[in-house]
């Protein structure tokens, strides 16, 4: 009877939370996740010892900073992995009024600000808006758009160098799109490359670049697929929740992932206008790797095998009956 009400997945009462975890986690999804890190330390380990030297710090300096922060990112990712939904939703919402009001007016960034809205539509969409308000929302994204390239100079800067069909050599998508050519398939060898003697940013939103150059496109396409699959993955484990918060908020974060990872690497090809936006865990950053850590924490805390059953069963027994 039970099964019939809740699903197959046993209940073990009394079980430890940490076997639990590992029970019910998305075991391949926090693979590519551990996986993506290892890639960026490795990529930082080519492109941060020029800016070290610079600065004047030990070559390694850079990358050890990033393991470090990658350390505590990881176990925010683990901890919060292992939260219930409600308790994950409560301490979102008081982590959102704390972001919220440290950084209102202070830095502006319309990127990420983008993502955010992005994430929210996709949400709101997934929760069967009408079509009307989404066009109306979309008509105001670009109402948005306009008043910021009036009014901001730097923004309007990026736009008409995303619009120039030349693309100066000297400028950070110059350097960039000369560095994805010159790796072809196989990249110019390890240690090889170029660009990150000439990018400032090298390191952090324009590491895809430093990828391409010093281990070509095979490597660029296994990080698209770590990317790929772990969004692709959470969607599947989202679409048979019942819960529709999970539901929801779920879908919000994988796609935030996949979006600021798919924004990253189209500005590096130019397919998109410049952003200042890094590439979950494999760009260097301190704040940006706890961040993503602490997001994908939350999805994978969503996408967990939980006793409740899914909305499949519910589906079913309709059709029975």
């Amino acid at each position: 009877m039970t099964e019939m009400v809740y699903g197959a997945v046993p209940v073990r009462d009394g079980e430890p939370i940490v076997p639990k975890w590992w029970r019910t986690i998305d075991k391949w999804a926090m693979s590519c996740i551990l996986m993506l890190f290892a890639v960026g330390l490795l990529l930082g380990l080519a492109a941060s010892p020029p800016l070290a030297a610079k600065n004047g710090f030990e070559p390694f300096h850079y990358v050890q900073r990033q393991a470090a922060f990658g350390g505590i990112a990881l176990m925010a990712m683990i901890i919060t992995s292992m939260m219930s939904p409600v308790l994950v939703r409560r301490l979102a919402v008081l982590g959102f009024i704390a972001a919220f009001v440290a950084l209102a007016i202070m830095q502006p960034d319309f990127g990420q600000a983008c993502l955010i809205l992005f994430s929210w539509g996709v949400m709101y969409f997934v929760a069967g808006a009408p079509m009307l308000l989404l066009v109306g929302m979309a008509l105001l994204a670009v109402f948005g758009g306009t008043v910021a390239y009036s009014n901001s100079e730097h923004f309007a800067r990026r736009i008409d160098g995303f619009l120039n069909p030349d693309v100066d050599p000297r400028t950070q998508l110059g350097y960039a799109t000369n560095a994805i050519q010159e790796g072809g398939f196989f990249g110019v060898g390890v240690g090889e490359g170029q660009v990150k003697w000439s990018l400032p940013d090298a390191h952090t939103d324009f590491i895809i670049a430093v990828a391409a150059e010093e281990y070509g496109l095979i490597l660029v396409l296994v990080i698209i697929a770590l990317y790929a699959t772990v969004v692709v993955r959470s969607l599947l484990r989202l679409v048979r929740e019942r819960d529709p918060f999970i539901r929801l908020a779920g879908t919000g974060l994988a796609c935030t992932l996949g979006v600021q990872a798919m924004i990253n690497m189209g500005v590096a090809v130019r397919l998109l206008p410049a952003k200042g936006m890094t590439l979950p865990f494999v760009s260097y950053g301190g704040s940006s790797v706890i961040a993503s850590g602490i997001a994908v924490g939350m999805l994978l805390a969503f996408t967990r095998t939980r006793p409740q059953g899914e909305i499949s069963d519910i589906l079913s027994r309709g059709r029975s009956t």
